[in-house]
């Protein structure tokens, strides 16, 4: 999650819920089947991410500004587009099977699109972006436009890798009959969250989630009308237990949970996350072809919080990256007509948070570590295993 800069889940029922029930009840029965089947040509050949700051690897960067240093700075030495000090979740999923890093879609400077692109933009939303949504400092790059950039992505690579005759050409683009072939992977939805709670009450951000869960089902529903089969659908996070809010406005103690984070904007994401599941499960009784794996990454970040210190950081809402004045971590200030940047700490490794608002490297590893086996997953799939109903007729 980030906010945009320019910078840088005895009655009569009628026939057609009984439709409904059969086709789910089907559903699961070829998911389970699936899990038995040895695992043996199961190959996922790209990946497609549409998302935000938990994922966005260069879109922001490339577009309005380079993220500056420290950013990246852990892994990659430089500015490497990441809102982080190194490799986000997004990065770790590549690297566990067997992928290069995903190239930003909106990155001209030697990008490899072989493997998949990534569509993700920092600041971005669920909901088309408004003048107020950009006002807030939110970016016009959506979920929905991201759609559009896959659209036409996809329509400009197929034409020159079929009359390619240069293998450099054939080697950086995907080959056309691996689009359904690709897993897409979705994590959107807390700048949703966070726009509403910096614009108007809790009670009308709990209002808006059925209409912003709509709007996720129909990109999906998109997507998958246009060949995408396999779905690696992330939840939000517990958004009260970023610095950014918990540490800036700490909440009353009524409403602070044993960490520290703020209860209420948690149970915000709870009900999202809620609603988003009852969404994916009512979309596996429609698109009978797709396989949607739900993967509770709140689970995942909020088990890390909670055990901070047993898992090796110091403390659950601490932060690496800072001004000594005050400022935000992507924010650049001018001291005396110098261009200033934020300073790391010294061991960004011992952090969960790395700005206040993104995650360090070593916690992004820490969540992708426990989500790839799929038991923070519904179904239960492990993410190699994600591609086993692939062959299905399209």
């Amino acid at each position: 999650m980030h906010r945009f800069r320019l910078f840088s889940g005895k009655l009569e029922v009628p026939w057609w819920i009984k439709k409904g029930v059969r086709a789910a009840a089907i559903g699961v029965v070829l998911v389970a089947a699936s899990l038995l089947l040895p695992s043996r040509g199961c190959h996922i050949p790209a990946i497609y991410n549409f998302g935000d700051s938990n994922s966005d690897t260069g879109s922001v960067s490339a577009t309005f500004g380079r993220v500056p240093p420290p950013y990246g700075e852990t892994f990659f030495g430089k500015s490497s587009g990441r809102y982080s000090d190194g490799r986000l979740i997004i990065d770790f999923i590549a690297e566990k099977l067997g992928l290069p890093l995903l190239s930003a879609y909106l990155d001209s400077i030697e990008p490899n699109f072989r493997h998949g692109a990534n569509f993700a933009a920092s600041g971005s939303t669920i909901q088309p972006a408004d003048a107020k949504l950009f006002g807030a400092g939110f970016n016009p790059l959506s979920l929905n436009i991201q759609l559009l950039q896959f659209e036409q992505f996809k329509d400009r690579t197929n034409e020159p890798f079929n009359q390619a005759t240069r293998s450099w050409i054939k080697n950086s683009l995907p080959r056309p009959e691996e689009f359904s072939k690709a897993l897409y992977t979705l994590d959107s939805g807390q700048n949703d969250l966070h726009f509403g709670l910096v614009t108007t009450t809790e009670e009308q951000v709990r209002a808006s989630i059925p209409n912003i869960i709509n709007m996720f089902s129909k990109a999906v529903k998109i997507l998958y009308q246009g060949g995408a089969r396999t779905f690696w659908i992330h939840n939000t996070g517990p958004i009260g237990c970023l610095p950014f809010f918990a540490v800036r406005n700490p909440p009353k103690t009524a409403n602070s949970d044993q960490n520290g984070c703020i209860k209420s904007y948690n149970e915000l994401a709870q009900e999202f996350n809620k609603q988003l599941k009852d969404k994916v499960f009512q979309l596996r009784t429609q698109l009978h072809y797709a396989v949607l794996i739900y993967v509770d990454i709140y689970t995942a970040k909020y088990t890390l919080i909670s055990e901070a210190e047993k898992q090796g950081f110091v403390s659950p809402l601490g932060y690496c990256c800072r001004h000594v004045g005050g400022a935000d971590c992507w924010q650049t200030l001018r001291v005396n007509g110098t261009e200033v940047f934020a300073a790391s700490c010294s061991d960004p490794s011992k952090y969960i948070s790395w700005d206040g608002t993104h995650y360090t490297e070593a916690a992004n590893k820490w969540v992708a570590n426990h989500i790839v086996d799929g038991s923070l997953s519904d179904p239960p799939i492990s993410l190699t295993k994600a591609c086993q109903r692939a062959n299905l007729p399209n």
